[in-house]
């Protein structure tokens, strides 16, 4: 497909899908990979014109991070950067700085991911924007924020994970720490936090009054999820370390094996819980020798090997019967090959089924939160590099044919 047409193939999308909550709100996400674009992805799925800007020529690599498909572009890609306007524009070059200040006059937020004070030798940083645009909010994720000792530090998402004591609680007892589950989790729950901030500035900005920036680390989004960790540390100095599937406070809770080999979750929160497991094991008796967290915490050992031994002597079908009966939580551990199976999935539509034009059919994660009433809207997948280009700078901008042919030839778009 040409630019062309995939510019008019997005005009279309955008005049078909519903107008969303966020409509009428222009963001400019010249941030790379996850973290901050995730934001983006969250606005532009409720319905905010978000406009990706990319390094002419090269694009983000998150284009070709993970899995890379038949088009060029990652499936990544594909589904991170869907519903967003993608241009280029190298914004080190005075000219390329120049355009992105006319755009930012005309927009409400800015996303981005540099290193402290990239921007601002560039010209374009906060202060800078402000004074063109005073209502402006910009998002500013980093590793380290952009103040104290490592504000200059780089980072990426495993960073974040060993630097906000995440990855020290995750592996066996008396083994090596090992990843968290997701390696991006960092990126993805900045950019959670970042569009709380976003939504929260505006709302400022909607009641009267000015823009502001919004100041996230990446390990700070991975911290603030820590529960009581702090607290404990600092009232008890208990360092809290790691458990393999086992959690500090509550037992049991973790990872069991059925007698087929298959691993189920089980979460016995409180007494309650715990009464009604040990009414299905047929060992009521556990209830009341064991009566309160405190107790069966000081018992782990005793008391994960007799639910370990109860699950193991039966089926998992059974496992999961005998327990949705008791009303005990317990859930079979999913590959994503369970995922694509499992009728809940289906029945709340978590995937999206989706044609895309350059990369065929496409399965993405669809849009969180679910919202009654303005729901979010899939109008398009990830764009090809500078596909937007001409309504950005032709349309938006008012620029002619000729003056973008020479800003291309200069490489600054």
């Amino acid at each position: 497909m040409s630019q062309a047409q995939q510019t008019s193939s997005s005009s279309a999308d955008r005049a078909a899908a519903p107008a969303g909550p966020l409509a009428g709100v222009r963001v400019l996400d010249i941030a790379t990979f996850i973290a901050a674009p995730f934001c983006g992805t969250i606005l532009a799925d409720f319905g905010a014109e978000v406009i990706k800007i990319e390094q002419p020529g090269e694009g983000d690599s998150l284009r070709q991070f993970g899995t890379v498909t038949e088009c060029g572009d990652s499936l990544i890609w594909l589904s991170e950067a869907r519903n967003k306007q993608t241009a280029t524009l190298d914004l080190r070059q005075p000219e390329g700085a120049e355009l992105f200040r006319q755009l930012v006059a005309q927009s409400d937020v800015v996303l981005e991911n540099f290193r402290p004070g990239t921007l601002e030798k560039w010209g374009v940083g906060y202060e800078d924007l402000r004074r063109i645009n005073p209502r402006l909010v910009m998002l500013r994720i980093s590793a380290y924020g952009q103040t104290g000792p490592k504000n200059q530090e780089p980072g990426f998402a495993r960073i974040a994970h060993a630097f906000s004591g995440l990855a020290n609680l995750a592996g066996e007892a008396d083994g090596p720490p090992v990843v968290p589950g997701s390696t991006s989790m960092a990126d993805y729950t900045s950019g959670m936090w970042g569009a709380i901030g976003v939504l929260l500035a505006l709302r400022v900005v909607e009641a009267g009054g000015d823009g502001q920036f919004i100041d996230i680390g990446l390990y700070e989004s991975v911290f603030r999820l820590l529960d009581e960790m702090a607290p404990a540390y600092a009232r008890y100095g208990v360092v809290r370390e790691r458990l393999g599937a086992d959690v500090v406070n509550v037992v049991p809770h973790s990872h069991y094996r059925c007698a087929g080999g298959e691993w189920v979750a089980l979460a016995c929160s409180n007494h309650r819980m715990f009464e009604r497991l040990a009414g299905a094991m047929g060992q009521p008796e556990l209830a009341q020798a064991y009566p309160n967290g405190t107790v069966r915490v000081a018992n782990r050992d005793a008391i994960n090997q007799r639910v370990a031994a109860w699950i193991g002597g039966l089926s998992m079908a059974e496992v999961l019967r005998q327990t949705q009966e008791a009303g005990v939580p317990c859930a079979q551990i999913y590959t994503i090959e369970d995922i694509f199976k499992d009728p809940q999935y289906a029945a709340r539509a978590n995937m999206l089924t989706v044609q895309d034009a350059r990369a065929g059919e496409l399965v993405l994660p669809a849009a969180v939160p679910r919202l009654s009433a303005t729901p979010a809207s899939f109008r398009h997948s990830g764009r090809g590099l500078a596909a937007d280009n001409d309504a950005v700078y032709g349309g938006l901008l008012g620029l002619s044919a000729e003056r973008m042919q020479a800003l291309r030839q200069a490489r600054v778009i």
